[in-house]
Protein backbone atom coordinates (compact mmCIF):
# COMPACT_ATOMS: atom_id res chain seq x y z
CA UNK A 1 0.00 0.00 0.00
CA UNK A 2 2.84 2.71 1.01
CA UNK A 3 4.62 1.69 -2.63
CA UNK A 4 1.48 2.16 -4.58
CA UNK A 5 0.68 5.29 -2.59
CA UNK A 6 3.83 6.53 -3.57
CA UNK A 7 3.74 6.27 -6.90
CA UNK A 8 0.33 7.71 -6.62
CA UNK A 9 1.67 10.88 -5.48
CA UNK A 10 4.47 10.73 -7.91
CA UNK A 11 1.71 10.76 -10.64
CA UNK A 12 -0.37 13.21 -8.99
CA UNK A 13 2.54 16.01 -9.19
CA UNK A 14 3.08 15.17 -12.63
CA UNK A 15 -0.58 15.50 -13.52
CA UNK A 16 -1.16 18.78 -11.89
CA UNK A 17 2.17 20.19 -13.86
CA UNK A 18 0.46 18.79 -16.88
CA UNK A 19 -2.63 20.62 -15.92
CA UNK A 20 -1.34 23.60 -15.30
CA UNK A 21 0.68 23.52 -18.37
CA UNK A 22 -2.70 22.81 -20.20
CA UNK A 23 -4.38 25.85 -18.83
CA UNK A 24 -1.44 28.68 -18.40
CA UNK A 25 -2.56 30.06 -22.29
CA UNK A 26 -6.49 30.01 -21.65
CA UNK A 27 -8.64 32.28 -20.36
CA UNK A 28 -8.12 33.16 -16.46
CA UNK A 29 -11.84 33.06 -15.82
CA UNK A 30 -13.41 30.77 -17.98
CA UNK A 31 -15.34 27.66 -16.92
CA UNK A 32 -12.61 25.07 -18.79
CA UNK A 33 -9.93 26.98 -16.56
CA UNK A 34 -12.58 27.32 -12.90
CA UNK A 35 -12.83 23.19 -13.60
CA UNK A 36 -9.41 22.20 -14.48
CA UNK A 37 -8.40 24.27 -11.06
CA UNK A 38 -10.84 22.53 -9.02
CA UNK A 39 -8.92 19.11 -10.27
CA UNK A 40 -5.59 20.19 -9.77
CA UNK A 41 -7.01 21.18 -6.11
CA UNK A 42 -8.13 17.44 -5.43
CA UNK A 43 -5.39 16.03 -6.79
CA UNK A 44 -3.24 18.00 -4.18
CA UNK A 45 -5.58 16.67 -1.74
CA UNK A 46 -4.66 12.93 -2.62
CA UNK A 47 -1.27 13.80 -2.44
CA UNK A 48 -1.68 14.75 0.83
CA UNK A 49 -4.36 11.94 1.82
CA UNK A 50 -1.87 9.39 0.50
CA UNK A 51 0.98 10.58 2.25
CA UNK A 52 -0.66 10.51 5.85
CA UNK A 53 -1.86 6.79 4.95
CA UNK A 54 2.21 6.05 4.38
CA UNK A 55 3.13 7.93 7.74
CA UNK A 56 0.32 6.87 9.65
CA UNK A 57 0.94 3.02 8.64
CA UNK A 58 4.34 3.77 9.94
CA UNK A 59 5.94 2.28 6.48
CA UNK A 60 8.60 3.98 4.32
CA UNK A 61 7.79 6.10 1.76
CA UNK A 62 9.10 4.37 -1.72
CA UNK A 63 10.13 7.14 -4.19
CA UNK A 64 10.28 6.13 -8.18
CA UNK A 65 14.25 5.67 -8.70
CA UNK A 66 16.13 8.37 -10.21
CA UNK A 67 15.97 7.16 -14.30
CA UNK A 68 12.24 6.92 -14.31
CA UNK A 69 12.18 10.14 -11.73
CA UNK A 70 14.12 12.53 -14.92
CA UNK A 71 12.44 10.59 -17.67
CA UNK A 72 9.11 11.26 -16.15
CA UNK A 73 11.05 15.29 -16.23
CA UNK A 74 10.68 14.93 -19.89
CA UNK A 75 7.98 13.63 -20.28
CA UNK A 76 5.68 16.34 -18.57
CA UNK A 77 7.97 19.05 -20.68
CA UNK A 78 7.41 17.55 -24.35
CA UNK A 79 3.77 16.34 -23.60
CA UNK A 80 1.55 17.64 -25.85
CA UNK A 81 -2.18 18.81 -24.83
CA UNK A 82 -3.63 15.62 -25.72
CA UNK A 83 -0.40 13.60 -24.16
CA UNK A 84 -1.21 15.42 -21.38
CA UNK A 85 -4.93 13.72 -21.05
CA UNK A 86 -3.38 10.44 -22.24
CA UNK A 87 -0.90 10.14 -19.79
CA UNK A 88 -3.83 11.65 -16.83
CA UNK A 89 -5.86 8.66 -17.77
CA UNK A 90 -2.81 6.12 -18.04
CA UNK A 91 -2.11 6.93 -14.32
CA UNK A 92 -6.17 7.00 -13.24
CA UNK A 93 -7.50 4.40 -14.48
CA UNK A 94 -5.02 1.62 -14.10
CA UNK A 95 -5.11 2.42 -10.31
CA UNK A 96 -8.69 3.32 -10.39
CA UNK A 97 -9.37 -0.74 -11.50
CA UNK A 98 -7.04 -1.99 -8.60
CA UNK A 99 -8.47 0.23 -5.92
CA UNK A 100 -12.00 -0.96 -6.64
CA UNK A 101 -10.96 -4.34 -5.97
CA UNK A 102 -9.51 -3.16 -2.75
CA UNK A 103 -12.12 -1.13 -0.87
CA UNK A 104 -14.74 -3.37 -0.58
CA UNK A 105 -12.53 -6.47 0.41
CA UNK A 106 -12.94 -6.54 4.58
CA UNK A 107 -8.93 -8.42 4.44
CA UNK A 108 -7.58 -5.10 3.71
CA UNK A 109 -6.84 -2.59 7.00
CA UNK A 110 -9.69 -0.04 7.47
CA UNK A 111 -7.60 3.13 6.42
CA UNK A 112 -6.25 1.76 2.99
CA UNK A 113 -9.78 0.72 2.10
CA UNK A 114 -10.91 4.10 2.95
CA UNK A 115 -8.49 6.15 1.28
CA UNK A 116 -8.75 4.09 -1.34
CA UNK A 117 -12.75 4.60 -1.38
CA UNK A 118 -12.37 8.20 -1.32
CA UNK A 119 -9.61 8.49 -4.10
CA UNK A 120 -12.35 5.99 -6.11
CA UNK A 121 -15.01 8.24 -6.24
CA UNK A 122 -13.69 11.15 -6.42
CA UNK A 123 -11.31 10.47 -10.01
CA UNK A 124 -14.41 9.37 -11.36
CA UNK A 125 -15.22 12.92 -12.90
CA UNK A 126 -11.33 13.52 -13.47
CA UNK A 127 -11.82 10.14 -16.00
CA UNK A 128 -14.64 11.43 -17.27
CA UNK A 129 -13.32 15.18 -17.97
CA UNK A 130 -9.60 13.30 -19.34
CA UNK A 131 -11.29 10.79 -21.50
CA UNK A 132 -13.97 13.74 -23.50
CA UNK A 133 -10.97 16.02 -23.60
CA UNK A 134 -8.55 13.89 -25.12
CA UNK A 135 -11.16 12.30 -27.94
CA UNK A 136 -11.88 15.66 -28.90
CA UNK A 137 -8.29 16.91 -29.48
CA UNK A 138 -7.59 13.41 -30.77
CA UNK A 139 -9.89 14.65 -33.60
CA UNK A 140 -8.31 18.37 -33.73
CA UNK A 141 -5.14 18.39 -33.02
CA UNK A 142 -2.72 18.46 -35.90
CA UNK A 143 -0.88 15.62 -37.37
CA UNK A 144 2.13 15.90 -36.03
CA UNK A 145 0.64 16.68 -32.45
CA UNK A 146 -0.75 13.02 -32.80
CA UNK A 147 1.57 11.50 -33.70
CA UNK A 148 4.15 13.13 -31.08
CA UNK A 149 1.41 12.10 -28.62
CA UNK A 150 1.17 8.72 -29.42
CA UNK A 151 4.96 8.16 -28.77
CA UNK A 152 5.30 10.10 -25.79
CA UNK A 153 2.09 8.38 -24.28
CA UNK A 154 3.99 4.69 -24.98
CA UNK A 155 7.11 5.43 -23.54
CA UNK A 156 4.83 6.72 -20.40
CA UNK A 157 2.87 3.55 -20.34
CA UNK A 158 6.79 1.55 -20.16
CA UNK A 159 7.76 3.78 -17.40
CA UNK A 160 4.77 3.15 -15.45
CA UNK A 161 4.95 -0.44 -16.08
CA UNK A 162 8.61 -0.61 -14.63
CA UNK A 163 8.24 1.98 -11.98
CA UNK A 164 4.79 0.21 -10.41
CA UNK A 165 6.27 -1.67 -8.00
CA UNK A 166 9.37 -0.79 -6.47
CA UNK A 167 11.95 -3.60 -5.69
CA UNK A 168 13.00 -1.78 -1.69
CA UNK A 169 9.62 -3.44 -0.86
CA UNK A 170 10.90 -7.30 -1.20
CA UNK A 171 13.98 -5.89 0.88
CA UNK A 172 11.62 -4.91 3.65
CA UNK A 173 9.78 -8.01 3.10
CA UNK A 174 13.01 -9.87 4.02
CA UNK A 175 12.95 -11.10 0.15
CA UNK A 176 15.91 -11.35 -2.50
CA UNK A 177 15.27 -8.61 -4.82
CA UNK A 178 17.06 -9.53 -7.46
CA UNK A 179 15.22 -12.79 -7.76
CA UNK A 180 11.93 -11.49 -6.57
CA UNK A 181 12.45 -8.88 -9.60
CA UNK A 182 13.09 -11.81 -12.06
CA UNK A 183 10.10 -13.62 -11.12
CA UNK A 184 7.83 -10.92 -11.28
CA UNK A 185 9.04 -10.04 -14.39
CA UNK A 186 8.53 -13.06 -15.93
CA UNK A 187 5.10 -13.80 -14.67
CA UNK A 188 2.39 -14.52 -16.61
CA UNK A 189 0.13 -14.20 -14.13
CA UNK A 190 1.40 -10.44 -13.53
CA UNK A 191 0.94 -9.33 -17.05
CA UNK A 192 -2.24 -11.13 -16.91
CA UNK A 193 -3.14 -8.95 -14.05
CA UNK A 194 -2.12 -5.90 -15.37
CA UNK A 195 -3.61 -5.89 -18.97
CA UNK A 196 -7.08 -6.69 -17.46
CA UNK A 197 -6.44 -3.62 -15.20
CA UNK A 198 -5.55 -1.70 -18.13
CA UNK A 199 -7.59 -3.15 -20.79
CA UNK A 200 -10.88 -0.24 -20.50
CA UNK A 201 -8.28 2.22 -20.77
CA UNK A 202 -6.14 0.63 -23.62
CA UNK A 203 -9.73 -0.39 -25.88
CA UNK A 204 -10.65 3.68 -25.87
CA UNK A 205 -7.19 4.71 -26.52
CA UNK A 206 -7.42 2.12 -29.63
CA UNK A 207 -10.79 3.33 -30.64
CA UNK A 208 -9.44 7.34 -30.72
CA UNK A 209 -6.20 6.53 -32.56
CA UNK A 210 -3.95 7.13 -29.85
CA UNK A 211 -2.58 2.94 -30.26
CA UNK A 212 -0.76 2.95 -33.40
CA UNK A 213 2.60 2.68 -34.98
CA UNK A 214 5.48 3.27 -32.82
CA UNK A 215 3.47 3.99 -30.06
CA UNK A 216 1.73 0.92 -29.86
CA UNK A 217 5.29 -0.98 -29.93
CA UNK A 218 5.99 0.98 -26.93
CA UNK A 219 2.47 -0.21 -25.05
CA UNK A 220 3.18 -3.51 -26.01
CA UNK A 221 6.39 -3.25 -24.85
CA UNK A 222 5.40 -2.28 -21.29
CA UNK A 223 3.34 -5.28 -21.12
CA UNK A 224 -0.13 -3.03 -20.57
CA UNK A 225 -1.74 -4.08 -23.89
CA UNK A 226 -1.67 -8.11 -25.46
Amino acid sequence: AAALASLGIWFEIILMQLLVRHIYDKPLTSNHVRYALTEIADECRHSMMFARMIQTGGAPAYPVSRANHNLARILKTISTTPGSFACTLLGEEILDWMQRLTFPDERIQPLVRGVTRIHVIEEARHVRYAREELRRQMLTAPRWERELTRLSCGEAARVFSLAFVNPAVYDNVGLDRREAVAQVRASGHRREVMQTGAKRLTDFLDDIGVLRGAGRRLWKSSGLLA
